[in-house]
C-alpha cells in the first residue's frame, strides 16, 4: 500500500479488493463467523497475498494458501501437464490441415474445483467486514497441495462432457 501512497493511486488496493471479491463470487470459503471455532479434523493455516504486474500493466493480487503447513495427502496429488512435444504436434497438425489454432487463459481456474483438504483460516484485514472471521476453505485455493489435481480433474470432466476424448499418444 506504500507504493499506492507514493504513486498517488490505488492500483494495489484495487487489485486486492478485486481478488477478495472474486473469491467471494466463487464461494471459496464457508464463513464460521467472528471468533468461530475450528471444525474437528481441520488444520488452521495462513494465507498471503502475492502481487504481480502483468504484461499489460494490470496490477494483480492473488491469495495463496500456506499449503506447506498441511500434511501431505495420502492419495497422489500429481497433476499432469502438456508436453512441449504435444504442443508442437498440435501446431503442426493445425497448420498442415489449414485449421485455426485457438488458446485461452482460464481466469481463477483452480477456483472452479473443490478441495478435499480440511483447512481453515482467520480472515485478515484484506477481507474487509469478514476480518477476524473463521473461514473454511472449500475450493481448490492456490497453494494447497491437492489444488492442481482437483483443477485438472474438473477440467478433464468438462472437456469430456463437451465430447472431447484424450489422445492415445498424449493423453
Amino acid at each position: 500500500m506504500e507504493y499506492d501512497r507514493e504513486n498517488g493511486n490505488t492500483r494495489w488496493r484495487d487489485s486486492e479488493v478485486l481478488e477478495v471479491d472474486q473469491l467471494q463470487e466463487y464461494s471459496v470459503f464457508g464463513d464460521k463467523g467472528y471468533g468461530g471455532s475450528k471444525p474437528t479434523g481441520y488444520n488452521m493455516i495462513r494465507c498471503h497475498l502475492v502481487y504481480d504486474v502483468k504484461h499489460d500493466a494490470r496490477h494483480k493480487s492473488r491469495l495463496v494458501a500456506g499449503g506447506h503447513l498441511t500434511d501431505t495427502p495420502l492419495d497422489s496429488v500429481y497433476s499432469g501437464v502438456v508436453s512441449l512435444r504435444s504442443v508442437r504436434m498440435i501446431a503442426f497438425l493445425a497448420e498442415h490441415n489449414e485449421m485455426d489454432l485457438w488458446a485461452t487463459d482460464i481466469g481463477n481456474a483452480y477456483l472452479e474445483a473443490y478441495t478435499s483438504e480440511k483447512v481453515c483460516i482467520i480472515a485478515g484485514g484484506e477481507f474487509g467486514e469478514l476480518a477476524g472471521h473463521l473461514l473454511v476453505i472449500i475450493k481448490a485455493l492456490y497453494g494447497l497441495k491437492s489444488s492442481g489435481l482437483h483443477w485438472s480433474e474438473r477440467f478433464l470432466a468438462v472437456l469430456r462432457d463437451m465430447g472431447f476424448k484424450a489422445s492415445y499418444c498424449a493423453p
